[in-house]
């Protein structure tokens, strides 16, 4: 039986979806598409199909495919999808399909250049009240525009890489001096990132109301943080070594098209911003995360939640002219709500070691220990009522492997 035309409607990886990846192969990596439990070999199976521009996905990241931009995105979904509801199409589908257990799945995009974002207004707030007490929570231009920094490309990973605690520079408070070493502090932020597809040219800047049209789809996203080096490198010029060792993102990239129903209204941004980030396509995404401490649910942080909307965010990015490339990648900064369970970070979770979390084992942490595990999922609303999942992201903890420089 052609079991993928019986899918239930809550199947999170249905016809609804349909994430890409990129799947090592014993005769190479190439993009591959995900049903339910199994994986499509979408090379093979349009190759099966007679369709020569399949060989976009015969290719070991998704950036060729990426470089096609949107008319060719809603082409091929439109040709999967069709082809995996005919049944008259069978022949070409069941012999290309993989179960995923038996794949390894690869980092799914070269990544051109790196930008995190800062646009949780209260993931930005407690932030504040933690690092600037007695200060204003937000800095003065935090309404006006997205907050962002260049990160490091190089050291963007697939799920499930484990990651080295971090050495460097740090000084508490009362330390009379710097001291190097592992860091003591290390966190997390539960993150959205956003793939651009398309490209750009240096001294263009993209239009709010085009921003969409370049951004591909969305992965979950990791980005650790070493809290103690951060605190003591980021005056004046912001995050550097605290954050650029490693960020970890799911192999399955979420397109777009199967995120339609989940756009919802932004909250109210007060003051107004700018014209060149205002406009209908300002719109936030319905998306619920969900953060796991080893086996324990610690946090459910919600996207729709956001100040800043992912096109506002790539409008600001490239306004100045800065150009644009397939695989470029942008995180969209910590989620966190208004509660104490939907922060996203352990910085804001144990409100920096004040009150640590209690695991589901019983121990407590405030932040990291070597073999700890995180792992991050999330769920949004699909058309129809379907159920839209995403590929979970996932990192444990190894020790440092040096104490000195």
């Amino acid at each position: 039986m052609d079991w993928w035309h019986e899918l239930p409607a809550d199947e999170p990886f249905g016809l609804a979806n349909l994430p890409y990846a990129v799947a090592d192969f014993p005769d190479g990596a190439r993009v591959v598409a995900r049903i339910a439990d199994h994986a499509l070999d979408l090379a093979r199976c349009a190759e099966h199909a007679g369709m020569e521009s399949g060989a976009v996905w015969d290719r070991p990241s998704l950036n060729a495919f990426l470089a096609e931009g949107p008319a060719s995105w809603a082409a091929a979904r439109t040709w999967l999808q069709d082809t995996l509801r005919d049944q008259t199409y069978a022949d070409c589908v069941a012999p290309h399909l993989h179960p995923l257990d038996g794949l390894d799945l690869l980092l799914p995009l070269e990544v051109a250049d790196y930008v995190d974002f800062y646009a949780s207004e209260h993931h930005a707030t407690n932030v504040g009240e933690l690092f600037r007490p007695g200060q204003p929570a937000l800095t003065p231009n935090w309404k006006h525009l997205p907050i962002g920094y260049h990160g490091r490309s190089g050291t963007v990973v697939v799920s499930g890489t484990d990651v080295v605690r971090p050495c460097g520079q740090r000084k508490g408070p009362n330390d009379p001096e710097p001291v190097f070493g592992p860091s003591v502090r290390l966190d997390i932020e539960c993150e959205l990132g956003f793939v651009v597809g398309g490209s750009s040219a240096i001294g263009e800047p993209i239009a709010l109301d085009r921003a969409w049209e370049h951004i591909f789809g969305v992965v979950l996203l990791n980005d650790w943080s070493a809290r103690d080096i951060q605190a003591w490198e980021y005056a004046p010029l912001g995050p550097f070594l605290g954050k650029s060792f490693a960020t970890s993102i799911s192999a399955w990239v979420v397109p777009m098209a199967a995120l339609s129903a989940a756009h919802v209204p932004l909250p109210a941004q007060d003051p107004a911003p700018l014209p060149y980030l205002r406009g209908d396509a300002a719109t936030g995404l319905d998306i619920s995360c969900a953060v796991t401490w080893n086996d324990t649910l610690v946090s459910t942080p919600p996207f729709a939640q956001m100040y800043w909307s992912p096109a506002q965010m790539l409008a600001h990015l490239s306004v100045n002219g800065a150009s644009t490339r397939p695989g470029d990648l942008f995180g969209s900064g910590t989620i966190s709500g208004p509660a104490k369970e939907t922060r996203g970070s352990f910085l804001e979770l144990s409100w920096n070691g004040a009150e640590p979390v209690t695991l589901g084992d019983g121990s407590t942490r405030s932040f990291l220990q070597d073999g700890d595990t995180i792992t991050l999922t999330a769920t949004a609303p699909g058309p129809g009522g379907s159920v839209i999942g995403f590929g979970a992201c996932t990192g444990t903890i190894r020790p440092a492997l040096t104490s000195s420089p």
